[in-house]
C-alpha cells in the first residue's frame, strides 16, 4: 500500500507506474482505492462507478476497471457534504459529520471488495487517501491505517519533496502515528525530486537514521505526467499553446468528469485554457465548452457569478461555438427544474438558453458505458454516461449523436450551440479528428490512447531506473 506524508504527494501515478512495472513482470495485477473522494469519475463494466485515478490504474495494469477497485467513492456536492457511492452505486449524500459515523459500517464493504481481488489475481497495489498523520480522523479510519491494519498490508510513505520540507513530512508522520500504525510501515520512498539528487544523499540518510524505516529511493520529477488523465482539474493547462483552435473550458466550482479535455489538451493544433473563476472568457475563443458539473443548479449559480452569462451571450453573437456536456449541456436549456430536491433544495432554475430544452431531475442516476454516432459527420464515437436528470425540448429533433436508432444530445438550428450527456467522446481518435476537422483543424500526432500507453510505459521506465521496485514488490504478502 502506497500512502502520502501529505495530500497531492503523487500516490496515484506512483501506484500507476508500479502497476505497469509489475504487469510487465508478467503479474496479474490490479490497483485498490479504499476510499477516494472526487467528482472524476469512471464508468465500469459493471455498469458501477469508480474514481477516474482507478480506471486509469487498470488501465496500467491491462484490466476492466470494476467497482471492486474503488468501493467508497465520496462526491462532494457542497463544502460540507458528499455524494456516498459504495461498490458503484449511490447509497446516500451526506454531511461530512454525518459520513463520519457511517464509515465503520463501511469498513466490512471495503474488505469485500478487497478480498475478491485478492483472491482472483496475483498481486493488489493499494492507494492510500490524503495522510495517515490526519491522526484526528483515525477512529474508524478505512482509507490509511485502519484499512492497512484490518487487511494486513504492508504500508510504503511516500514523500513530496517538490513542495519542500519533506524531511518533517515523512519523520513527523512517524512522530505523530501510534507504534500498532508505525509497525505496519516497512519503509519510504521520497518522490517529485528536480535536478541533481546527490544533493538530497544528506537528508536522504537523516531520514533513514531517525525513523529506522527502510529507503525504496528517490525518485525525480516525471515530465510526462501532463500526457496521462488528470486526476485534479488543476492539473490541466491554463493556456497551452497561443495558437491554433481557441478552445475555452470553464472550471465550474463542482467541475466533474473534466477528463473530457485531455484529449484536446495533447492536441498540437489545438489551444485549451481552463478560464479560472474570476476571469472572463476569451475574447478570441472559437469554441467554448461547459463541462460537467456534480451540482447543476448551484454551479449554473456559479457561473452567472463569474459573469459567464454575459460573456457566453457575446460569444455567441460574434459568431462562437458552444459544447454543453452533461451538466454543461442541462445548463444550456431553457430550465433546469428539480421538484424532488435531489440536487439541493426543490425548485426550478432558469437556464442559458442558447438550447431550447428542459431538464428535470430525477432520483435515478444513469450509468452506461456508450456507442454511438456523431450526426454531423458520422463519426464512430464511444464514451459513458453518469448523470441524473433528463432533457426534452424542440431542439433535441437535432441530435448531437444517435445511439443506435436513439437520438443523443441536441444542437441549435445554426448548429453553433451542441448539447451531450455523452463524456469521454474525446478520447477516440476518429471523432476527435472529424469534429476537430469541422473546425478547420487538422488533428496531428500520436493517437490519444497510444500516448497514455506509451506514457504508462515510460513511466515504468522511470521508475525501475530510480527506485527499488523488486524491493518494494517483494514486500507483498
Amino acid at each position: 500500500m502506497i500512502q502520502g506524508a501529505g495530500s497531492n504527494v503523487g500516490k496515484s501515478l506512483l501506484v500507476a507506474g508500479l502497476c505497469r512495472a509489475a504487469r510487465r513482470r508478467g503479474l496479474s495485477v490490479v490497483p485498490f482505492k479504499p476510499q477516494n473522494m472526487s467528482n472524476n469519475a469512471a464508468v465500469t463494466a459493471d455498469d458501477g462507478e469508480i474514481g477516474r485515478a482507478q480506471a486509469l490504474q487498470a488501465l496500467a495494469c491491462g484490466q476492466e476497471p470494476h467497482t471492486d477497485m474503488n468501493p467508497v467513492l465520496l462526491k462532494p456536492e457542497t463544502d460540507v457534504g458528499a455524494q456516498v457511492v459504495v461498490q458503484g452505486r449511490r447509497l446516500a449524500t451526506l454531511r461530512a459529520r454525518d459520513y463520519g459515523t457511517l464509515k465503520p459500517q463501511l469498513l466490512g464493504k471495503v474488505l469485500e471488495s478487497f478480498h475478491r481481488l485478492k483472491s482472483a489475481h496475483d498481486l493488489v497495489i493499494v492507494e492510500g487517501a490524503g495522510s495517515p498523520a490526519e491522526v484526528n480522523l483515525r477512529a474508524g479510519d478505512i482509507a490509511n491505517m485502519g484499512f492497512a491494519c484490518a487487511a494486513d498490508v504492508p504500508v510504503v510513505l511516500a514523500g513530496d519533496i517538490d513542495r519542500g520540507g519533506v524531511i518533517a513530512q515523512i519523520i513527523g508522520t512517524q512522530a505523530v502515528l501510534d507504534p500498532g500504525d508505525n509497525a505496519m510501515i516497512a519503509g519510504f520512498l521520497i518522490n517529485k525530486f528536480r535536478g541533481d539528487v546527490s544533493l538530497f544523499d544528506d537528508g536522504y540518510a537523516l531520514i533513514e537514521q531517525r525513523t529506522g524505516w527502510r529507503a525504496f529511493g528517490v525518485l525525480p520529477f516525471f515530465p510526462d505526467a501532463v500526457k496521462l488523465p488528470a486526476e485534479d482539474a488543476l492539473d490541466l493547462p491554463r493556456r497551452a499553446r497561443g495558437e491554433g483552435l481557441r478552445v475555452a473550458c470553464l472550471a465550474l466550482s463542482r467541475i466533474a468528469n473534466f477528463d473530457d479535455l485531455d484529449p484536446l489538451a495533447q492536441e498540437p493544433g489545438v489551444d485549451l485554457t481552463l478560464v479560472a473563476p474570476g476571469q472572463p472568457i476569451p475574447g478570441d475563443a472559437d469554441l467554448v465548452i461547459l463541462p460537467g458539473s456534480k451540482s447543476t443548479r448551484g454551479d449554473l449559480a456559479f457561473l452567472r457569478a463569474q459573469g459567464w452569462d454575459i460573456d457566453l451571450a457575446a460569444h455567441v453573437r460574434r459568431g462562437g461555438h458552444v459544447l454543453g456536456i452533461c451538466g454543461g449541456y442541462q445548463m444550456l436549456g431553457q430550465a433546469i427544474r428539480d421538484p424532488e430536491g435531489i440536487e439541493g433544495p426543490p425548485g426550478e432554475t432558469p437556464g442559458l438558453g442558447l438550447l431550447d430544452v428542459v431538464t428535470e431531475m430525477t432520483p435515478d442516476k444513469r450509468l452506461s458505458l456508450v456507442r454511438a454516432i456523431h450526426a454531423a459527420t458520422g463519426a464512430a464515437m464511444e464514451g459513458y454516461e453518469i448523470h441524473i436528470g433528463r432533457s426534452e425540448g424542440p431542439d433535441r429533433a437535432r441530435p448531437f449523436a444517435h445511439v443506435g436508432d436513439v437520438p443523443e444530445g441536441a444542437v441549435s438550428p445554426d448548429g453553433r450551440i451542441m448539447g451531450s450527456y455523452l463524456h469521454g467522446m474525446f478520447g477516440q481518435d476518429a471523432f476527435r479528428a472529424a469534429f476537430l476537422r469541422g473546425f478547420g483543424v487538422q488533428p496531428g500526432g500520436q493517437g490519444y490512447g497510444a500516448a497514455v500507453e506509451a506514457t504508462l510505459d515510460a513511466l515504468a521506465d522511470h521508475m525501475e531506473a530510480h527506485l527499488d521496485l523488486p524491493g518494494l514488490l517483494a514486500l507483498a504478502r
